[in-house]
């Protein structure tokens, strides 16, 4: 039974370094240059340069100044509490510069990719009850058939992924959209992880939106850390790719200058969602796209690969939605939709609903509705498309008409006139062009 959205825990900070799981020179080594590259001297500006409570950097300075590569610079600073200032020995600044040789990564301390794991099994996307309120408040501004919630709305809450493929222009991407908004609540993303010495940055401020925290005297002993400060709180994430997805683009991104590399654009979604919008539209075949998600999709599992050949497992926990105009039976074999959860057809709106839409979207955009030019619309026009409607007509022939009345310098108004010019903008006529 899925928890409520309410119950993710927060990851407990760190009490001592033993508990931090990490290589005690590495940790050692990220201290170091973030002292040289930053030109920091108190723990406290310290504890917040690399992310960790006052006690554990300071544990972690201690032994630097045992291995002589850190030293007391003797005077106390009235203006920061009366801390001790510390600086970096000949041999700490040389053994900083000998580990920003190797990897130019400072700053905050990574999180073991095995501690990692356990934080997202606390905030599993599959962990979520979207009730039916809440979905429908996402979606208010939409006008849905009554039975596409039914469909939708299981799906959500089963974390699992879903297809939606039916007709251009009905509103796929917009109800992608509306599932992100329903989520509601907050997960905690790791500024970076950590495996095999090698550090995976995660935290994108493109992707994730950092909810605010309470700022604290950053010099106070009595500081409440209400949780490890390596992650950030952020609303659950949305990644949106269309045409421009590649294969490559679901591999670590390696970074040749820094020696570090950047998690892929499914890893950055963890505990959200990844929507493949337009899929078919891409350089790369629906079906090799689809390929690369089977092993994810069924076993909540991914495989990533280091620059020397290393492959290693990442938590897959995102709920995809793949969002296509193609029929499914054109674009994958049954295999692989097997594999997808949920196959959601998205229709076209009746008439009742398309005019619902056009009152909607004529109400917003301050064009007065015309009776004469609704008729007009709906007996000459829609029947030379076999009464064909779609979600984005009505958006597309008010916006029409409104930029007709403004050239022409008249108020806004919905004419039978109006209305043949602004179709004619709706589709191309089918003709042979002379070369």
């Amino acid at each position: 039974m899925n928890a409520p959205t309410t119950a993710v825990i927060a990851p407990p900070p760190p009490k001592t370094l033993q508990e931090m799981r990490l290589p005690i020179v590495m940790m050692r080594d990220i201290l170091l240059k973030t002292i040289f590259r930053q030109n920091v001297d108190m723990v406290s500006e310290l504890s917040k340069a690399i992310c960790l409570p006052i006690p554990v950097t300071q544990e972690l300075v201690d032994m630097c100044r045992t291995q002589r590569l850190l030293e007391a610079t003797g005077t106390l600073s009235a203006e920061k509490g009366g801390e001790m200032g510390y600086q970096l020995t000949d041999s700490g600044k040389a053994r900083a510069m000998d580990a920003l040789a190797q990897s130019e990564y400072f700053g905050p301390m990574p999180v073991p990719l095995s501690v990692y794991r356990e934080q997202v099994k606390r905030q599993s996307v599959r962990n979520m009850q979207i009730t039916r309120a809440q979905l429908t408040g996402a979606m208010g501004h939409l006008v849905l058939p009554d039975d596409l919630l039914d469909n939708l709305g299981p799906a959500v809450s089963a974390g699992r992924s879903i297809l939606m493929y039916g007709p251009p222009g009905n509103g796929k991407s917009s109800i992608s959209n509306g599932i992100r908004d329903a989520l509601g609540d907050q997960v905690y993303v790791p500024r970076a992880i950590e495996y095999a010495s090698q550090v995976i940055t995660v935290f994108d401020p493109i992707v994730h939106n950092e909810v605010a925290q309470a700022e604290q005297d950053p010099t106070s002993l009595r500081r409440v850390t209400r949780f490890d400060a390596r992650y950030v709180c952020c609303e659950r994430p949305t990644v949106i790719t269309g045409g421009e997805l590649s294969l490559n683009m679901l591999d670590l991104v390696y970074n040749p200058t820094a020696r570090t590399y950047q998690a892929p654009l499914q890893l950055k979604s963890t505990g959200g969602i990844f929507i493949v919008d337009d899929l078919g539209r891409q350089a790369e075949p629906p079906q090799s796209l689809v390929n690369r998600w089977i092993v994810p999709l069924e076993e909540s599992k991914d495989i990533l690969a280091l620059q020397s050949g290393e492959k290693f497992e990442v938590p897959f926990d995102t709920l995809v939605i793949f969002s296509t105009n193609f029929h499914p039976n054109e674009i994958f074999d049954q295999a692989a939709l097997r594999r997808i959860f949920f196959k959601i057809k998205i229709d076209g709106p009746n008439q009742a609903n398309f005019l619902k839409i056009f009152s909607m979207v004529a109400k917003k955009r301050g064009m007065p509705l015309d009776e004469a030019t609704l008729i007009h619309l709906l007996k000459n026009k829609y029947p030379t498309i076999n009464n064909t409607y779609a979600n984005y007509q009505p958006i597309f022939l008010i916006d029409q008409m409104i930029a007709i009345c403004e050239f022409e310098g008249i108020p806004y108004q919905m004419r039978p006139d109006l209305i043949d010019r602004a179709w004619a903008n709706m589709f191309v006529k089918d003709e042979h062009i002379v070369k």
